[in-house]
This record gives C-alpha cells, structure tokens and sequence, in this order.
C-alpha cells in the first residue's frame, strides 16, 4: 500500500477537514438557491402510483428487537414476486417523506446531514407483480414510479455490471442509489463527502430492517463497475452517479 495515498484517502473520513473551509464560499452562504427535493423528470414521462400506506394491507407489524435481530445478509431469493404494496413500502422506509418543508427541504424516514438527502433511487425490476422488466426511479414527493426505460435483457446487464455477481439477476428489484453531490456540497463543501457516505449507510439499514417486516431479504453492495452502472441507469458520472446498490427479494 502507497502510505502517502492512503493518508489522503484517510483525511476524507476525519472531520479536520471542515477546518479548512471557508463557509462563507459555500453556495447556501452565497445565496445560490439550493438544488431541489426530488430530480426533476420530463413531462411526458410515464408515472406509476404506488399503493399509500392506508393500502399496506399485507405489511404487518415487526418487533424491532426481532427485526435487528435476525438482519443479516441474503444473496439467494426465492423465484417469488414482490407485491406493489412491498415495494410501495420498502422505498417509503428507506426515502419516503414525512413533510415537505419547502422546494429544497423535506423530512424523509432516515436522518440526513443538514437535511441534504443527497441521493435518487432507482430501481432495476426484474418480477414485481404489474411492473414490467426495466429501471425505474422512486419520486418521493409523489410517492411514485417515473419509468426510465423497459428492459428486456435487464438481468444480464445488472449481473454484468456488479462485476459479476449473479444474484443481481435473480433478485426482484434491485435499489441502486445514485448520489447528486452538489446537494450536499451547497452546504458543506467538500466536508459533503464524508456525510454523504454515511447517510448511504442510515437508508440501507434502514432497507435491511423493512425487509424483516415482508419476509424479504437483502445485501448492501459497494463493488459495481461505475461506468455501466452509471449507464444502466443513465446518469452523467460526474453530477450524479452510483452510491450503492442492494438487491431485494423473498427468502
């Protein structure tokens, strides 16, 4: 290992780092407008409604003691379909909104340094019932479905771009987090960098344990080859690009 490399990457981790910026640089502390809640999406786009949570008939109660608990890791799925009010449910508890502030501010189900919530979700389906194959992304602010693109050959192409790893094309859905890093940087610089990486961390936990609550499992993936990920869900690779990923699915 390159000590030298390895000290720098470190820095990033430690908060000394907000000792270096000039706050007063920032974008908020300039009066720049921050970047909205949700991304925007073309007018012509096809919306999906999800079941409201007045609707989650199959999702029963779990205790949280059982839930964290019996959390752990699944890459093998049952060959089971995921229900709409499942899915509906697992994107409300890792993203959902509790209140909309204003254009640039929401509460969501997981915390979020300054409030910044610096992440999309997309969703590369492969057997949700009366969803077709295809990458999909979560509007929270609507509590729906944008459909980016149907997909045909969409298994092959998530294996291949996990560097591999073949439950991605057996999973019903997979979650594919992708990060706008300006929204956090707005407010602290480059101190984003470190929260952002943590606030990955809240809502994929948060994954995990809603999973008890379907009989679902789930694993929290970080090695994926940026590029064709980046380009399944078509996103630039600079402005907005994959975080994380887990796939989901009954086990």
């Amino acid at each position: 290992m390159d000590k030298k490399i390895i000290q720098h990457y470190r820095y990033f981790l430690k908060d000394s780092v907000r000792l270096t910026i000039d706050f007063y640089q920032t974008g908020q502390n300039r009066g720049i407008m921050p970047p909205p809640v949700e991304k925007p999406y073309p007018a012509e786009s096809q919306i999906i409604a999800l079941p409201p949570e007045k609707q989650w008939n199959s999702i029963s109660p779990v205790n949280l003691v059982s839930a964290i608990k019996n959390r752990r890791s699944h890459r093998t799925f049952k060959n089971e379909p995921l229900t709409p009010e499942e899915l509906s449910f697992l994107l409300w508890a890792t993203q959902g909104i509790r209140k909309k502030v204003d254009e640039a501010t929401a509460y969501r189900t997981v915390p979020s340094a300054g409030c910044r919530h610096a992440f999309e979700t997309y969703l590369g389906v492969l057997n949700v019932s009366g969803l077709g194959p295809g990458i999909y992304r979560y509007l929270p602010l609507e509590h729906s479905l944008v459909v980016e693109r149907h997909e045909e050959n969409l298994a092959e192409h998530l294996v291949e771009a996990a560097l591999g790893q073949p439950f991605f094309g057996k999973a019903p859905v997979t979650f594919i987090w992708t990060t706008l890093p300006y929204r956090m940087e707005w407010r602290y610089d480059i101190a984003a960098h470190k929260v952002i990486a943590i606030d990955a961390g809240h809502m994929c936990q948060n994954l995990y344990l809603a999973c008890e609550t379907v009989s679902a499992g789930t694993c929290a993936v970080a090695a994926y080859n940026q590029t064709l990920m980046d380009e399944l869900v078509n996103v630039d690779g600079d402005d907005e690009f994959v975080i994380y990923m887990a796939p989901v699915g009954k086990v």
